[in-house]
């Protein structure tokens, strides 16, 4: 119940401080905090540690990249070292050939059985197993296995770990060597993208009105032309290479962050904060970088890293019909489009790659997914 002092009675008013005590002054307690206060990002990163599968998929790329970065130089071949008598080995990895895995073994099938005796075909030792045999026109025939490294003279003590393609070279180096080059298309064309979308729409979505109206339709505009048109007319101007490939991927990549950067701005700009700060006189580059554009950085690095999937999808499209890197520089585009051609011959030539693709991309994206919860303002503080 509240007192208007002015109503009191006057002996009741002039009653010095010393006659009034605290009532109850032993149960009045503040609460304490049992943990220390914590960030927004540190918040984030600890839900994030938390999660095992996006914690498991960061330990993928990470993987990969320490691969594609030290396995060419493990293998003792170069990705441009080419021997055609060694062409189109398969798989031999020293260790597991004797637990009948990547054993350098290859099937042969409809050959000739007299044929076998050859030794100038079949060097002694070549031969593993007959599988099957059966008459074809009165001619003998078998299906053979053989050992398809001494059936090529390849000297003892020989090791491909994932197999030669059509000139010889080793692709274990030419598939994490192009795993190094694929990675960088992509990180150097997303930081691009990135940085044009930053700027292009932190200015559209700041000042608005006309200045929006003129950019957003030009990104439009951009966003219509069709993407192998644009990389055709690069590949001319410049020649198929790196370069040309991340400024294709470039041209209209960056319209989509632009747009996500534009509505955090007309959501953020019009804030108490920000509004104090305009009227205390902070000029408009201070308020863009300083005051409303680290409220974007969690949507921004989310999409940031589903771009990189996305890149690494395109250049290997590229490739895939002839538009990627120009040889001999290998990318797993590019060994995909080669594979492709020997697939039902040579499986392994495309397997390999495939495989490193969809792993490339299945990690991105569940890390994106993880890195996207743990930076939702919303569920700050669950655990």
């Amino acid at each position: 119940m509240i007192y208007d002092k002015d109503k009191l009675p006057i002996e009741i008013r002039n009653l010095p401080d010393e006659d009034f005590a605290l009532v109850a002054s032993d149960n009045i307690k503040d609460e304490k905090l049992h943990t220390k206060p914590i960030g927004f990002y540190k918040d984030a990163l600890v839900r994030l540690s938390k999660n095992r599968v996006t914690m498991f998929s960061f330990g993928v790329i990470v993987l990969v990249i320490l691969l594609a970065l030290i396995v060419p130089s493990l293998t003792g071949y170069t990705y441009t070292e080419q021997n055609v008598s060694r062409k189109n080995l398969p798989p031999k990895i020293q260790g597991l050939e004797k637990l009948g895995i990547a054993d350098g073994t290859r099937l042969l099938v409809n050959r000739k059985k007299d044929s076998l005796t050859d030794a100038n075909r079949y060097p002694e030792g070549s031969v593993i197993e007959i599988t099957r045999e059966f008459d074809a026109n009165g001619v003998a025939m078998v299906d053979v296995v053989i050992d398809y490294y001494k059936y090529s003279n390849v000297p003892d003590g020989t090791y491909y770990w994932l197999g030669t393609d059509y000139l010889g070279r080793d692709l274990c180096t030419r598939l994490f060597w192009g795993a190094r080059i694929s990675l960088l298309i992509a990180f150097f064309s997303v930081i691009l993208n990135v940085i044009i979308g930053v700027i292009y729409g932190s200015i559209a979505g700041y000042y608005g009105g006309n200045v929006d109206y003129v950019l957003t339709h030009f990104a439009e505009i951009l966003d219509g032309l069709p993407y192998i048109v644009v990389t055709i007319l690069f590949m001319i101007l410049l020649g198929s290479g790196m370069l040309s490939i991340i400024l294709a991927l470039t041209v209209t990549g960056w319209i989509g962050t632009s747009r996500l950067i534009r509505a955090q701005f007309y959501r953020f700009k019009g804030r108490e904060y920000v509004l104090a700060a305009r009227t205390l006189g902070v000029p408009d580059r201070q308020l863009i970088f300083r005051h409303i554009l680290p409220n974007t950085i969690g949507p921004l690095i989310t999409r940031a890293m589903i771009a990189i999937p996305g890149a690494i999808f395109s250049e290997s499209f590229l490739a895939y019909i002839g538009l990627g890197i120009k040889p001999p520089s290998p990318s797993i585009g590019v060994l995909l489009s080669n594979g492709q051609s020997v697939l039902l011959q040579y499986p392994y030539q495309t397997i390999a790659p495939a495989v490193l693709i969809s792993v490339l991309m299945i990690s991105f994206n569940l890390f994106a997914n993880g890195l996207r919860d743990a930076l939702d303002p919303t569920r700050r503080g669950e655990e």
